[in-house]
């Protein structure tokens, strides 16, 4: 029994093993089938791309130029929406904006409000953690100097300034390098400056502790002690500054101080909250308006102006539209809308272009299809060795656009003019979806060789029998149709945003912007040595005229006065921008005076109550023409007992770009001071060089300290546009890589097509055909389908741009001229890619095409 039952166990432990061993050999032997076979897959697929290099070749080149471009440009989507998103508290962040209210009709949506908001906020309200301001330095430029051990003063002028409260580090999350976050802007005459800004100033010495000398016409001059230091930031954020200083002790808050509680005036500063975890953003928005009626509502009705206040969640504020402005410019949705049609319609015409070649091939191995049915191949043997070939070039062309990306990630970050750097860890995602598109491009343009071709009967096929397809036919036709519509659109888009671009370089500004050199006065000694530059510079004859100015077209203003008639209320005011300016401004800038008079040194009435208004703000005060407002009153308070006088009036000029409408402007005359900040030096066209190193060395005879900088009048306004010819230039760029793709798409069915007709050439030759008629006759089907995609794509493109156009307030309209140099530059397109192949069609042998295979 024992033997019995051992050897019974035995018997059953060797049939377990034989089993397990069956199962392994079965297993490795299907693993080695299933490599042979993808092995052999692989050598065909290759075969099959190395015989026909030219085809391959388009394909893999054009699909990856659309990879590579929606890459980019998704890098960049990618990068405009990740602003803000590293505060730790972003959910709960919140920007407060200010609605304006006149007679009970919104005027404008602004992001600033008025000094005492934040605190306010912070007494009324429980759920509001923390409430923090900013407020820009008025300056365009401000001095900075900082002494050396060795004595030596070194000077320099920054601009990414601003004024923030002790509470500013609590709310927003920076990495300091040196100092405390939570303490570093508590202490009156505290500055925190950003990593670069201390190596400039200090070198690789410790920031923390030094003293810089910083001195601001609107903050006043005094030092200041370096209480922090910190890093650049993993990603963008709207407040762009790289210097922080407190609020205590300068200038601005001893003029906030005068009206500590207004609510009405003085609305130049961003006001942030954080609010408790959870909290409403719309419910606590509904409580505002009984907020505003308890603070505000005795300085409102002073004023005659009512105000409402919203909040805009901080990682919205670079794409919100809410306002038209911020801190920083926010982005413009409209421009990334047309970035990602631009990325999605190139990768479009990349897939159409691997489709219709890809099919148009398959045809070709039809007698291939047959033989191997004919051999024992089974339709889903056929489907995936059609697949896989398919893939396989798609996934060569990912890895070529991986490796483009790579490689124009610099020159596209000085075209779009971002920082984007390219993370594997936080990119990751997008590189895996764009090869998940490679694949299911691969998949759909291998779909038809690998379903259609594989379904066929072998005898018909091996008999010849195998006929063209109208359906399959008409469908590449839609498809060519449909990729040229995208690229006439983006032709039209780029057309249109260069003659707009170009209006704005050309257009009449009202005012004579070229050969103006500005000249920053930041400091008192700056500003003292002002007469003594201006007297030693008009006696070189390159120089026209000098002014001296607070504010210049094209730069930020923000004084204005409410303005209003005798006998009219606060209410019924008109707000005019003004600007402070000498006796020469008017001369100086070439400003026309269609009634009355400029400045003048000769008339000893022009005082600092002489006024000069554009012709918008007399029409805004209510008087019916230019002469009727000369000699006549206004007032710019309640108070104003003695009021301005009008001494003249300007035709109306462009101040602010020509995105925004001309607006009431005033100029108050600010007779012989010398507390002007920029100074304007009008030249004659020639060597403005020598005027520069003429004022260069007057400068620094008289003020050794100061550095000399200077501008020009034109490029300052020009860069109000640097958003819109970025886009100019991104879109014509990628414009023309959607063309280059088009071409080789329609360069390939062309050479595919003349390749079908070689034996119909061949006779058409013999019976005494003209080169030319060859060519027409391969050329006019193409032609004739760029020309219904011209009809198609016009209209679609005038409501795109016209849509666009829509943000300038003054623009160059759509003409007819637009659409029909479009049409002649498509038409030359197609002709040129087409035209080689079908003349090299054309010029074959016909005896060769003829010979008997």
């Amino acid at each position: 029994m024992d033997n019995g039952c051992t050897e019974s166990g035995q018997s059953i432990e060797w049939g377990e093993g034989n089993t397990l061993i069956i199962i392994g050999l079965k297993s490795g032997i299907l693993l080695v089938l299933f490599w042979v076979m993808l092995k052999n897959y692989f050598k065909i697929a290759w075969r099959h791309l190395v015989h026909n290099k030219f085809f391959s070749f388009i394909n893999i080149f054009g699909l990856s130029a659309g990879l590579a471009c929606c890459m980019l440009i998704a890098l960049y989507l990618h990068y405009e929406m990740s602003y803000d998103s590293y505060h730790r508290n972003i959910a709960d962040l919140y920007q407060v904006g200010t609605t304006f209210i006149v007679k009970g009709e919104k005027q404008q949506n602004i992001y600033r409000t008025p000094a005492p908001m934040a605190w306010a906020l912070k007494k009324e309200f429980p759920e509001v953690v923390r409430s923090t301001r900013l407020g820009g330095i008025m300056d365009d430029k401000t001095l900075f100097s900082v002494t050396a051990p060795s004595g030596e003063v070194r000077s320099f002028l920054e601009s990414k300034i601003a004024l923030a409260d002790g509470e500013f580090f609590k709310l927003f999350t920076y990495d300091f390098k040196e100092g405390s976050p939570a303490h570093a802007l508590e202490e009156p005459y505290s500055v925190v400056v950003s990593e670069e800004i201390a190596r400039k100033y200090f070198g690789d010495a410790p920031a923390l502790g030094k003293t810089i000398h910083i001195n601001s016409s609107s903050n006043g001059e005094f030092d200041y002690r370096v209480t922090g230091v910190f890093r650049p930031m993993p990603s963008p954020s709207h407040i762009d500054q790289e210097v922080f200083i407190t609020f205590a002790g300068g200038n601005m808050e001893k003029y906030i101080n005068r009206n500590p509680t207004n609510f009405a005036m003085n609305n130049m500063f961003a006001t942030y909250i954080q609010l408790l975890p959870g909290s409403d953003k719309e419910r606590f928005q509904a409580k505002l308006p009984a907020f505003m009626h308890k603070y505000a509502d005795n300085d409102l009705k002073a004023r005659g102006i009512e105000k409402a206040q919203f909040l805009i969640p901080v990682r919205e504020i670079h794409l919100t539209d809410v306002v038209d402005s911020n801190v920083t410019p926010p982005a413009s949705r409209t421009y990334l809308y047309i970035l990602a049609s631009i990325a999605v319609f190139t990768l479009l015409i990349a897939c159409i272009n691997f489709m219709n070649l890809s099919t148009a091939r398959s045809s070709r191995r039809s007698s291939e299809v047959g033989v191997r049915k004919v051999l024992g191949a089974e339709k889903g043997e056929l489907v995936r060795q059609f697949l896989g070939e398919s893939l396989l070039m798609t996934f060569l062309a990912f890895v070529v656009a991986v490796a483009l990306s790579i490689l124009l990630l610099p020159l596209f970050n000085r075209l779009s003019g971002k920082e984007i750097v390219l993370s594997w860890s936080a990119d990751g995602g997008l590189f895996v979806g764009f090869l998940g598109m490679a694949v299911l491009t691969g998949l759909v343009a291998g779909s038809y060789p690998a379903f259609y071709l594989s379904s066929f009967n072998p005898v018909k096929v091996l008999k010849g029998k195998l006929g063209n397809s109208l359906a399959v036919a008409s469908l590449r036709k839609g498809l060519v149709v449909f990729q040229f519509m995208i690229s006439i659109v983006l032709i039209i888009a780029t057309v249109v945003i260069v003659r707009q671009m170009s209006y704005l370089r050309h257009a009449d500004l009202g005012f004579q912007k070229d050969q103006q050199l500005v000249i920053p006065l930041r400091s008192k000694a700056a500003q003292k040595i002002y007469y003594t530059l201006r007297s030693e510079l008009q006696r070189n004859n390159k120089v026209i005229s000098i002014a001296a100015t607070s504010y210049y077209p094209g730069t930020a203003n923000p004084a204005d006065n409410a303005l209003r008639r005798a006998g009219q209320t606060m209410s019924e005011a008109k707000v005019a921008k003004t600007n402070y300016v000498d006796a020469d401004y008017m001369k100086t800038l070439g400003f026309t005076v269609v009634a009355g008079r400029a400045f003048s040194r000769d008339f000893l009435s022009d005082t600092s109550n002489s006024f000069i208004l554009n012709e918008s703000a007399v029409r805004a005060v209510g008087f019916a023409t230019p002469q009727a407002a000369i000699g006549q009153k206004l007032y710019r308070s309640a108070s104003d007992q003695t009021g301005v006088e009008i001494v003249g009036v300007v035709k109306d000029f462009h101040f602010e770009d020509l995105h925004v409408a001309v607006a009431p402007y005033a100029f108050a005359l600010v007779p012989d001071s010398s507390g002007f900040e920029n100074m304007i030096v009008h030249t004659r066209a020639g060597d403005v060089g020598q005027v520069i190193r003429a004022a260069e060395a007057i400068w620094h005879k008289q003020d050794a300290t100061d550095p000399f900088e200077y501008t020009f009048l034109d490029e300052q306004f020009q860069r109000n546009y640097e958003a819109d010819n970025r886009l100019a230039e991104i879109v014509g760029y990628f414009t023309v890589i959607a063309i280059l793709i088009s071409c080789l798409g329609l360069f390939g069915l062309a050479a595919f097509s003349a390749e079908q007709r070689t034996k119909e050439i061949g006779v058409r030759k013999v019976l005494g055909a003209s080169v030319a008629t060859i060519v027409r006759l391969l050329s006019v089907d193409f032609l004739k389908l760029i020309l219904v995609s011209v009809v198609i794509a016009s209209p679609i493109a005038w409501w795109i741009m016209n849509k666009w156009l829509q943000g300038f307030a003054y623009r160059q309209p759509i003409t007819w001229t637009v659409f029909f140099y479009t049409t002649v530059i498509a038409l030359t397109i197609g002709l040129c890619t087409i035209g080689f192949q079908a003349v090299r069609a054309a010029m074959a042998n016909p005896v060769k095409s003829l010979k008997m295979e």
